[in-house]
């Protein structure tokens, strides 16, 4: 008797000494592709306002991400995520891997449904807006200065041989605010000539990176003028003091950059606490910290703003309606393209447009001093072509199946990448050849 009494209070003391369920989840793992002078910002804020609660951060760029939440989706690890990129929060949708909440109508009924025509949040509650973002060029004024160029306006400036060299971007495959960006650029100008555009940009660059943040470091830096960023990039370097300056192109989105819960996350609590934080005032109001800077969405707040702070609420911006649900359709497509046509084949691209560029020079001198400069038009017309040329068009970008091979055929996949590799190669070498041919033509 006194043994299975010893028992049970032993076995009674355990029970109570055993983490419970609420004590086991006082953690938080967010996935994001977000810079650290963000998250970090948000980590230490989040834990003062719930103490108990350790904040674990996996930084991720955003098409890893995707991957990772897929890979995982049976036994999930995340509870948040969050980045800018709001066609990959309707992938993540689309896929079930978003948990559907509801909040409370007093957080919500402060932030407008859109910003533009474009929702702020998921109408189903899967995902929600909490700053909003504009796309556009960031340069350094002082490396303008000392090599004589133009302030750029328009997405088109950047096509100007005079930028030859001067201009950085990321590869919209390692960033999810390119991808938006190639999109935009797409969205406004249609498929050929929005292609044509970003083919004569990916010329003109001077470095593609890996990451979006290695283009404001760039910029920052003086290493490259002028870079291709959202504009958040531009507002806190301009805040920091750095000698830069940010601009809207007049056609760009104005979008929301998004949190999310994970389906079936391990701390769904805190997940919902995070998400409730970030709309708060306290969340929406540390945006503007100069490390920071991005806009809020409750439009309220920007009485608060630094003095000459943009607010995209007032602001006449856009130009277009991004449609996020074609962005998401051909995401992988689109990011596979650029890459085959303009991040792994850089350097023959840039050697065929800096080829074309030195012939137009030469064929105005020529025609100046009143020389025929026939053969040399027909010569650059075709070396144009041959470096603007596209292997599919948007119908075909946008099939289904092509997009599903991306997806979970690896092997029709490599066999169409393989494909794009080869017509890009035979198109620069080709267009170089005859940029050649006008020059020669026009001595």
């Amino acid at each position: 008797m006194l043994t299975l009494t010893r028992t049970l209070v032993i076995g009674l003391a355990l029970a109570f000494w055993a983490p419970s369920a609420s004590a086991a989840t006082r953690e938080l793992v967010i996935l994001t592709s977000f810079p650290k002078e963000l998250f970090e910002a948000y980590k230490k804020a989040f834990e003062a306002a719930r103490p108990g609660v350790r904040v674990v951060v996996k930084p991720q760029q955003t098409n890893a991400a995707i991957t990772y939440l897929r890979e995982t989706r049976a036994k999930p690890d995340a509870d948040i995520f969050w980045a800018s990129a709001v066609d990959a929060f309707q992938v993540l949708k689309g896929d079930g891997l978003l948990e559907r909440i509801a909040l409370p109508d007093a957080l919500l009924r402060r932030i407008p449904n859109t910003i533009g025509t474009f929702p702020i949040h998921d109408p189903d509650g899967h995902y929600f807006g909490f700053a909003v973002s504009g796309y556009g060029l960031m340069w350094n004024t002082r490396y303008l200065a000392l090599h004589k160029l133009a302030t750029p306006k328009e997405w088109t400036d950047l096509a100007d041989g005079r930028y030859h060299g001067h201009l950085v971007i990321s590869a919209p495959s390692r960033s999810g605010t390119t991808h938006l960006t190639i999109e935009v650029i797409l969205q406004a100008y249609g498929w050929e000539k929005g292609w044509a555009l970003l083919l004569q940009m990916g010329g003109n660059m001077g470095s593609i990176t890996e990451r979006s943040f290695g283009v404001p470091e760039a910029v920052i830096s003086g290493q490259y003028g002028i870079g291709v960023v959202i504009d958040f990039f531009g507002l806190s370097a301009i805040a920091s003091g750095h000698p830069v300056a940010f601009a809207y192109p007049s056609l760009t989105s104005v979008v929301p950059a998004s949190v999310a819960v994970v389906k079936g996350g391990p701390n769904g609590d805190n997940a919902r606490a995070f998400v409730e934080y970030l709309l708060s005032d306290e969340g929406q109001l540390r945006l503007f910290s100069p490390g920071i800077g991005r806009l809020p969405v409750v439009p309220d707040l920007y009485a608060k703003a630094p003095a000459a702070y943009p607010n995209l609420f007032t602001m006449k911006l856009g130009g277009m309606n991004f449609n996020d649900k074609l962005s998401s359709s051909r995401r992988n497509v689109v990011n596979s393209l650029y890459d085959h046509l303009i991040t792994f084949r850089h350097a023959e691209l840039k050697a065929a447009w800096a080829a074309i560029f030195a012939a137009e020079n030469a064929v105005a001198r020529a025609k100046a001093s009143g020389k025929s400069v026939a053969e040399a038009e027909r010569a650059l017309a075709e070396a144009r072509r041959l470096a603007t040329a596209m292997p599919l068009d948007a119908a075909r970008a946008s099939d289904k199946e092509l997009n599903a091979a991306f997806k979970d055929k690896p092997e029709v996949k490599s066999k169409v990448e393989t494909d794009w590799d080869t017509f890009a190669k035979t198109n620069y070498a080709q267009a170089r050849d005859a940029a050649g041919r006008a020059l020669a033509a026009a001595k």
